[in-house]
């Protein structure tokens, strides 16, 4: 039983695997069109190039979406760590009133539909005139990546040991001093594994920047389904394949740091 467990967990895996399988090696194709040359099949050296991803780095209109990207996603990011942070804070402590109830509020905007919240985002901003400007895509998506911060620092401090807190206030720290010299250090890495995730979550939208951001404000995801629309060309699967090298550093950087969290909780303790 406990070998076919794995072999169907394995072939999961291989399923969901799949389409990358299939994206990646087709992104440095040294044609014009997406799909396997016979050359390519043969493997033959003259059927690769690296030209789309040369194609990409050049194009002015990619770059574009490659700088939006980063701001957009390390302001969102940063907005998100600072606020997950409190919010994790506030949710792990016992005597929270309605603790349940602000859970459920603050990751409201993982459950619903992505559309209804891009819905209420373009009314809301759209009173106050701010569509297409940075700040409301910065606010959008610190909205969509705020949970997620916030799942992954309460999920470090489930494990945290609050006697350290109390013990610190009762040799006279106060509380700002305790948290920067007693939990900060301890729920470092988790905080730096929110921002990481904050940071994808930002970076892989796609759907609330077409209801509130303008031509200055397109991202990778944006351009991507621009090119999908207007252009096929290899160039949208070179930057599919970068942005999954991304996300798979991601993960890896995540679990290190996830690891290492629990490591810190535990000596604490």
């Amino acid at each position: 039983m406990r070998l076919a467990v794995k072999i169907w967990a394995l072939l999961g895996l291989v399923f969901l695997a799949l389409p990358l399988l299939v994206i990646i090696p087709l992104s440095f194709t040294a044609g014009q069109y997406l799909f396997y040359t016979p050359e390519m099949l043969a493997l033959e050296p003259n059927a690769f190039s690296t030209r789309w991803y040369a194609a990409v780095l050049a194009d002015r209109e990619w770059m574009l979406a490659l700088k939006n990207s980063m701001f957009i996603g390390l302001s969102a990011a940063a907005l998100s760590t600072v606020l997950g942070t409190l919010a994790a804070l506030g949710l792990s402590r016992s005597g929270t009133p309605l603790k349940s109830l602000w859970a459920a509020l603050i990751l409201l905007p993982q459950i619903v539909p992505i559309v209804i919240i891009a819905g209420g985002l373009y009314s809301a901003f759209s009173d106050l005139k701010m569509i297409g400007t940075y700040t409301a895509v910065i606010i959008a998506h610190t909205v969509l990546a705020a949970p997620v911060a916030v799942i992954t620092i309460r999920a470090s401090l489930q494990r945290f040991d609050w006697r350290l807190v109390s013990a610190s206030a009762t040799l006279g720290a106060g509380p700002l001093y305790t948290f920067w010299k007693v939990t900060l250090p301890l729920i470092r890495p988790a905080i730096l594994a929110g921002a990481i995730f904050a940071f994808a979550a930002s970076l892989d939208e796609v759907v609330v920047i077409q209801f509130i951001g303008g031509y200055d404000q397109k991202t990778i995801p944006r351009e991507m389904l621009i090119g999908l629309r207007e252009h096929l060309s290899p160039a949208i699967l070179a930057v599919a394949t970068m942005l999954v090298g991304f996300a798979v550093l991601v993960l890896i950087l995540g679990e290190f740091l996830r690891r290492r969290a629990e490591s810190y909780t535990q000596k604490s303790t």
